[in-house]
């Protein structure tokens, strides 16, 4: 693993939000007034030294950010058209200027491994039959080719070391995942604190020892595909061992994600998150019945203004009969435009009741 000589947590202090109770590594020389998750509420500076965090260790791998600010508008602008009647606040020119940069942790775990394993490994053979069939009035024989798995058992023992083992570092981590997309590991780059350290990092709330069931599951999981490897094998089951785990060393693994907020029509901020790779954008979509509502009154009124005008028209075609036809149009368009009117507002109530609220 990588370790520098000169303190990794140089130049970063540690807040904790009391609103959404995320906490975060973030750069002295930029303190955030807002916490970069929720917006809602600033930091409260812990006030502890970052290297004397109890679940803290220093990151060795990043992922850097890829997204050009093109590519970045483009997905704001599609989010933002993808909302009908869109709050006020929405748009474009206002989440990009509100976007702060994050990274997430994920554990990476050093481990030496010295296990004995037995499984059963499977491997394809082929069985040639035939099968008869009376048709025609003859006998038609059909060979019939059948792959069949033969089952042997294997034992041993291994002693070997794996490295950068991943395991969640937070309790969102499986969630937020879910709604963003995996990463692409090709470009992880060597930590460098003087690149990472001028951004904001999250705090890891599970431990070492609570996410070390994640990092024994996957550690298992690599044992038993080297093994199947080993055997030259098409198949196995029953894969068991008696590990021993030796020297575990945790370092931490950052994931590039960009956060930004809109205001919807109570006052409420919205947060956004942003796949710091692909732009994905995970947040709730909520549109605007105040707008809806605007456009449904203005819509309303132009129904009633032509209703009027359809009656004092049909009253004039008492005298003048050409307008009796005119009157009537105006009055049909004038219903035909009071249905309308409940479209917007209709519209809005349909797709917030549809909207999946997204809490990362």
């Amino acid at each position: 693993m990588n370790n520098e000589a000169e303190p990794w947590f140089y130049n970063l202090e540690a807040g904790i939000c009391e609103e959404c109770d995320w906490g975060f590594l973030v750069p002295v020389s930029k303190f955030p007034d807002k916490c970069p998750h929720c917006f809602r509420k600033p930091l409260s500076l812990i006030g502890e030294n970052a290297a004397e965090l109890p679940i803290l260790r220093p990151p060795e791998l990043y992922l850097p950010f890829e997204l050009t600010d093109s590519k970045l508008s483009q997905a704001l602008e599609a989010f933002v058209q993808g909302i009908p009647f869109s709050p006020q606040d929405l748009a474009t020119r206002n989440l990009f200027n509100r976007l702060e940069r994050l990274y997430l942790p994920v554990w990476l775990v050093d481990c030496r491994i010295r296990a004995t394993w037995q499984a059963e490994v499977g491997f394809d053979y082929e069985v040639v039959s035939h099968q008869d069939h009376f048709t025609g009035g003859k006998w038609i024989s059909k060979q019939v080719n059948e792959v069949r798995i033969r089952w042997e058992s294997r034992i041993g023992r291994l002693d070997r070391q794996y490295k950068n083992i991943q395991a969640a570092a937070l309790e969102e981590h499986h969630y937020i995942i879910k709604v963003l997309g995996q990463y692409a590991w090709q470009n992880t780059q060597i930590y460098k604190s003087e690149i990472i350290n001028t951004e904001n990092i999250r705090l890891p709330n599970r431990s070492p020892e609570d996410a070390w069931s994640d990092a024994e599951a996957a550690l298992r999981a690599k044992t038993a595909e080297e093994c199947f490897t080993a055997a030259s094998a098409e198949h196995i089951r029953g894969f068991n061992w008696q590990p021993e785990f030796l020297e575990p060393n945790w370092t931490l693994l950052l994931l590039p994600v960009l956060s930004s907020y809109y205001i919807d029509d109570t006052g409420s901020k919205i947060p956004l998150f942003i796949h710091g790779q692909t732009g994905r954008i995970a947040g709730t979509r909520i549109a605007s019945m105040k707008k809806a509502r605007t456009v449904s009154l203005t819509i309303l009124l132009v129904s009633a203004g032509i209703f009027i005008a359809g009656l004092l028209l049909a009253a004039l075609s008492a005298t003048l009969p050409i307008l009796l036809a005119c009157a009537v149009l105006g009055i049909a368009l004038a219903l035909l435009l009071g249905l309308v009117s409940v479209i917007p507002v209709a519209s809005v109530w349909w797709f917030n009741r549809n909207s999946q609220p997204v809490r990362v």
